[in-house]
């Protein structure tokens, strides 16, 4: 019995032993401090984020306040139609001469970073976009503050990452804790903030990254709710569903909302490539954009801005009908315009205001055609709230999570559950993919073909490059006809079709810019072996 029990007992402390090494080997603990400092400090980047738009908007609103309505109604008629004019105006001033990527960058650039550059971000382009999209969205362009919190979250999480030299995993991991402290902060959603991670930023579930994503999360939440208050961002009344007999409509509901977020999603996508093809100096792109935002708030100033004040009026039922109908078509056309314009900003308030607006209008109609079984409209504008800010974000479980945050309601889960489901497989079937997808598939990259795919695009020659000696002579081949040679920038995908179609087991690689220096060759053994390594490490990420 004895040497049983002492048996057990070193075992015990051999797997004790084991996993500590295994701990500090993998500095855990110095990601968890990280992921806390993250938390603070996304909070605090969130708070400053919405001082700089109020302070934008107080410019020529006159306050720092959400409910601004009454205020534009009161205002000259030159004043809606010149403002956000002339944000655009500075905005496109800073895209063209001092923006990198001229555009301002959201969500889609954080995936991209985490799929394709190792968790990198870059600290001028995430802090330039944040100040840009304060101007735009304190100027009145109509589009969402969360994204480009996300962004400037990751920013600050990849400025972390570099700070302390971590691993390429760790860096994708504390990647992922910025933008859900980004979301727990802005949202008051910590839940969310965590799923959020997960589901768009990571594209898996990771057991080890959990943790880090988790305390980063519930930092941020709690000096969210230090300033801002413990209460979620819509106050509702306690509503209630009818009668189950109603789940009929909520299917249709999910239905009607994937039509919807289809159109709006096309709608963006036209306005886009519209946009593009007419020739003008990027920096007049934001003002034309602005002045045609100003003549649709002329009429209807629910489409300026964030449109958090809309939306909580169709959640408390005060909006008619056709104003509804006529809302969601104002705002799309106007979040189209805002983002083909080079505006900065995101896509998830737009598509809770259009969900709202969505949901409610179908309230009416159920209400008419079922009066003694239909729920409140003020329930339907919430299950349309989750079911196109699900479709078009593609992130039905994350949404779900906000939804049930934002509103503090938990009574309608089975329906929200319904409605969701139904309206973001609809739109997955259609549109074949989230907003975010189709921005990363305008640059080349596409999130449908796999890890595999994104692994190929972003492993670079000079990953797996052989040096040339210092004695060794060039190879004897012209560059401007021949085409059996690489950039130490191109992808593994080039470089593998490269020495494929050169028929040799290497090809020579040369200096970019200067295309008569040699540098090296990329051998066709090297190029294998890194994307199989890659491969492996990939796979570890995803099942640690």
């Amino acid at each position: 019995m004895f040497q049983f029990s002492s048996r057990i007992t070193s075992f015990l402390s051999g797997q004790v032993t084991l996993n500590l090494q295994q701990f500090r080997g993998e500095r855990w603990a110095l990601l968890w401090g990280l992921a806390i400092i993250l938390g603070l400090a996304c909070a605090g980047a969130a708070i400053l984020f919405r001082f700089a738009i109020s302070g934008t908007q107080l410019l020529w609103l006159g306050t720092m306040s959400e409910t601004i309505l009454d205020i534009a109604r009161a205002l000259p008629w030159w004043t809606i139609l010149l403002a956000p004019a002339l944000a655009g105006l500075v905005v496109g001033i800073i895209l063209q001469w001092l923006m990198p990527s001229r555009r301002a960058e959201g969500v889609a650039d954080v995936i991209e970073a985490q799929m394709m550059q190792g968790g990198e971000i870059s600290l001028r382009a995430g802090l330039t976009s944040a100040v840009v999209t304060a101007i735009s969205l304190g100027g009145g362009a109509s589009a969402g503050r969360e994204g480009p919190v996300v962004h400037l979250g990751a920013t600050l999480a990849s400025a972390v990452g570099r700070m302390f030299t971590l691993t390429i995993a760790a860096r994708r991991i504390i990647l992922s804790c910025g933008a859900a402290a980004a979301v727990s902060a802005s949202f008051n959603a910590p839940l969310a903030g965590v799923v959020f991670a997960h589901e768009i930023v990571l594209g898996h579930y990771s057991r080890a990254a959990f943790i880090p994503i988790a305390i980063s999360s519930a930092t941020a939440a709690i000096i969210s709710r230090l300033w801002f208050g413990d209460f979620p961002a819509f106050i509702i009344p306690s509503y209630q569903i009818t009668s189950y007999w109603e789940f009929p409509a909520f299917a249709l509901l999910g239905l009607t909302c994937a039509i919807v977020a289809i159109l709006f999603q096309y709608g963006i996508v036209i306005a886009d490539k519209t946009a593009r093809n007419i020739v003008v100096p990027l920096w007049t792109r934001p003002v034309i954009g602005g002045l045609m935002i100003g003549v649709i708030a002329l009429w209807i100033p629910e489409v300026l801005g964030v449109g958090y004040e809309a939306t909580d009026k169709a959640l408390h039922q005060q909006i008619p009908f056709l104003m509804l109908i006529l809302f969601v078509a104002a705002k799309s056309a106007a979040t189209a315009i805002t983002l083909a314009s080079r505006f900065g900003g995101g896509i998830f308030s737009p598509s809770l205001y259009i969900g709202a607006m969505t949901g409610s209008a179908f309230g009416y109609i159920a209400a008419s055609a079922y009066p003694e079984m239909a729920s409140s409209n003020g329930l339907y504008a919430i299950l349309g709230m989750g079911a196109i800010a699900g479709s078009v974000l593609g992130a039905p479980l994350s949404t779900i999570l906000i939804v049930f945050e934002l509103t503090g309601g938990l009574a309608m889960s089975v329906a929200l559950l319904v409605t969701v489901s139904i309206s973001y497989a609809l739109t997955q079937l259609v549109f074949s993919g989230s907003f975010f997808k189709w921005q990363l598939a305008m640059r080349g990259l596409f999130l449908h073909e796999g890890k595999q795919n994104a692994l190929l695009n972003s492993i670079r020659v000079r990953d797996f490059l052989r040096p040339a000696k210092a004695d060794e002579a060039p190879p004897e081949i012209n560059l401007e006809t021949s085409t059996n040679w690489l950039l130490r920038s191109d992808s593994l995908e080039t470089a593998l079709r490269t020495i494929d179609a050169a028929g040799h087991s290497r090809v020579p690689v040369f200096a970019r810019g200067n295309a008569d220096k040699f540098v090296g060759w990329a051998v066709h053994v090297d190029a294998l072996e890194t994307y199989n390594t890659a491969l492996i490490r990939a796979s570890h990420e995803e099942h640690s």
